[in-house]
Formats: structure tokens, sequence, C-alpha cells
């Protein structure tokens, strides 16, 4: 691993800085978690906590505007890796439980329906249980999610409309709710494990970016590179999300490798791509430059494929 990368990444912010020393570097925990504590008090992650509403929510919506709503600032808070139990971030979560759950046992934040959104449902389990919230509720959550699951493994949040073959975007915010949720209820896994492996064959029969049919990327933004991804699936996304569950290698998953080592610049960085269109409270990163966070997230996927 080139030295000059590292030390690249090691002059970004403090919520880079964590993640390369725990995931490149190898840093024992109580260097790294010094590092990441440093998260809420400088640099974006300070920045975000305090544009935090009187009310604890943020830009004065649960789940809207996108993306400055409570929802995806704390979804950006915990890609930065804000420490969990963060008195703040919780303060937002239990803002999710405002309007209960709905009959099916999820949660609804959207006024127009009267049934849980699958996408919604996945992003708000992974904030609930990474971040640490006393609510028992969270376990009707992830039995929805459980149960909201589609023939060919995976989910989409049109499946109530009518969807007849699971989506990528949905499927992934499901995969990282339940990697959170196994992880704060270890003693549930094997209840949960069955529709997990389920979900990990859906992505890799698609060589987690391609069309079943065609083999070529069943859309074009999945050969993209955004940070932050809020809803959106791309391959790196894929990629990253099996690498944090140390995901023993298949060959199915060549193909998105092939394409990430095929965006590398002769530096050793990776671009930033265009960001999803939406409000922001501030710009991260440059889309056309090299982007800490696309290098962050792509050595540490090629450290473990070639581990």
């Amino acid at each position: 691993m080139q030295t000059e990368v590292i030390d690249w990444l090691m002059t970004g912010d403090a919520s880079i800085r964590w993640q390369v020393q725990r995931d490149l570097l190898g840093k024992p925990p109580e260097e790294y978690q010094a590092e990441q504590a440093q998260v809420a008090e400088t640099g974006w992650g300070a920045e975000l906590l305090a544009r935090q509403d009187e009310d604890g929510k943020w830009g004065g919506g649960w789940y809207s505007p996108k993306w400055t709503s409570t929802t995806y600032t704390l979804l950006l808070l915990f890609q930065m890796g804000l420490p969990p139990g963060n008195p703040q971030a919780l303060r937002g979560c239990a803002h999710f439980f405002v309007r209960d759950l709905e009959k099916d046992g999820g949660i609804n934040l959207v006024k127009s329906m009267r049934t849980s959104e699958t996408c919604i449902n996945g992003m708000l389990l992974g904030l609930l249980t990474y971040f640490g919230s006393p609510d028992p509720r969270v376990h009707s959550v992830a039995n929805f999610l459980r149960h909201d699951q589609m023939p060919d493994g995976g989910w989409n949040c049109r499946h109530p409309r009518g969807a007849t073959h699971a989506s990528f975007h949905t499927t992934i915010l499901a995969l990282e709710g339940l990697r959170e949720y196994c992880r704060a209820a270890p003693e549930r896994r094997q209840d949960f494990q069955p529709a997990i492996e389920r979900a990990h064959e859906f992505l890799l029969l698609h060589q987690l970016y391609q069309s079943h049919r065609t083999g070529l990327p069943a859309r074009q933004e999945f050969t993209r590179m955004c940070f932050p991804p809020r809803w959106h699936y791309d391959f790196l996304r894929g990629l990253d999300y099996f690498q944090s569950i140390n995901a023993p290698r298949d060959d199915r998953m060549q193909a998105a490798i092939d394409l990430l080592i095929s965006k590398q610049n002769a530096d050793g960085s990776w671009n930033l791509n265009q960001p999803w269109t939406g409000k922001v409270f501030f710009t991260l990163e440059t889309p056309g430059h090299p982007s800490r966070w696309n290098t962050l997230r792509a050595l540490r996927v090629l450290k473990w494929w070639e581990g």
C-alpha cells in the first residue's frame, strides 16, 4: 500500500483518519477509538451535530428534505463513525418512533402511505441499533424486514405496488440495517442469518451490479463511486458491505473488483463522481477530484479481497 496515499488520507477529517487507522493500518482499538471520538468534536461531524434543531431533529423533518433531514444526517454521521451512544444522535433517533409502529410492524415516516417503506426501515434499523437506541420496538422493525423479503432473496420498496424483482437499492439498505441489528443483538443472529444469506446470493448472482439477463450494468449509475451514497446502491457500496462482514471471497465479486481497480488513479487515489442531487448543509469533497472517502473505501475493500 502506497505510503503517500496513506499520508494523504491521514491529513483528512477525523472521520477518515480513524477508519484508516482501523481498516488500513491495523491500529489497536485504544488508538483508533481515541481518534474516532474526535468525530463529535471537530470537522465534519462536529459541524453536522451543530446543525441539530432545538427539538432534536435535523433539517426540520424526519425523512425530508433530502439530504438535510434527521434520517440522512444521522446516516452520514453513522458512515463517519460518530461513536455509538452519542446523546445528540440518540435524541434524533427518538423521533423515528413519534408515530409509533404501523400494523405491519415497521416504521412509517411518509404521511401519504399507510404501510411501512422498506428502504426507510432498513436505514432506520441500522441507525437505531448502531447508536444504541434502548427502544424495544427496534425488534419489530427487524422482524418487518425479515417478513418483507421477496422470493428472489432481495427486497424492493415497490413490492406492495406490484414489483416482482428485488431492488439493489432496497436490498443493500436492508442488509446494512440487519448487519447493525445482529451486531447489537447477537442472540438473534441465527433467526436472521437465512434471510441475510439469501440476500447475499441475490447480489452475487448479479455480480454485484449487473443485469442477470444481459450481463451489462443493471444501471449505469451502479458503476459510479459517490459519497455519501444516501439511499442509492453502487458497486463499491456492495463491495464495502461484504468487506465489512469479512465475507469469504466469491468469484462472482471479481467483475466488481476489476471495475474498482480500473478506476484507480496513477497516484493510487480514486476520484469522486457527481453527488446525488439534493440539499446539503455543506460539501464534503469536490466531484471529479481525488476523494479520500472513495480511496479509503476502495483500499479497505482491496485489502480484504487480497488478504
